[in-house]
């Protein structure tokens, strides 16, 4: 784990809109509420909001999207793979919606914190 400037292990958190508060180093399932989930992609703009139109395409939305064509391209999948595909930017409620090209610079450190 990294560490801060007096050698103290690193803290990131955020208080949840449901009232939990969720370590963003080292999360833990018991933390996460779905409703958080949907609420925090439902206001993350996809391509930081450099989109046409009157309102951003959110995350939400997108993950939305991902889910019904991937059930039209396997009907046959599972519910957990269906439940993969529309979760598959889950982290993003915390974290962001940081743009393809900057995570290719960025490196594996920040798949990493992603994958927490």
């Amino acid at each position: 784990m990294a560490a801060d400037r007096v050698g103290a292990p690193a803290r990131a958190w955020q208080r949840m809109l449901s009232g939990r508060r969720l370590d963003l180093l080292d999360p833990s399932p018991l933390d996460i509420e779905i409703s958080d989930i949907a609420h925090g992609l439902a206001r993350v703009a996809r391509w930081n909001g450099q989109t046409s139109g009157e309102h951003a395409f959110s995350v939400a939305q997108h993950s939305l999207l991902v889910e019904a064509l991937f059930c039209d391209l396997v009907p046959e999948a599972s519910a957990d793979a269906r439940l993969a595909a529309l979760l598959h930017d889950a982290p993003e409620y915390v974290i962001g919606d940081m743009i393809s090209p900057f995570k290719s610079v960025m490196g594996g450190s920040y798949k990493d914190c992603e994958l927490r």
